[in-house]
């Protein structure tokens, strides 16, 4: 994992405790609220995520819901 991931990993793992020390943030609406902050951070810092022709027709990487 390259240093900018490993911010992007920290900087949306403080932002999560601060939810869920706020109460904004439920055990069932964890994985989903995560992610949503990761990819904001990442998309913020690396520029929009590219999706290739297989990811659009839905035929990329599964996200475990």
């Amino acid at each position: 994992m390259g240093n900018i991931e490993e911010q992007i990993l920290r900087a949306s793992k403080e932002i999560i405790v601060k939810f869920i020390e706020t109460g904004r943030v439920s055990p069932t609406s964890f994985s989903e609220t995560f992610k949503n902050i990761y990819y904001t951070i990442e998309e913020t810092v690396k520029g929009p995520r590219i999706e290739t022709p297989r990811q659009q027709s839905g035929e990329g990487p599964q996200t475990g819901n």
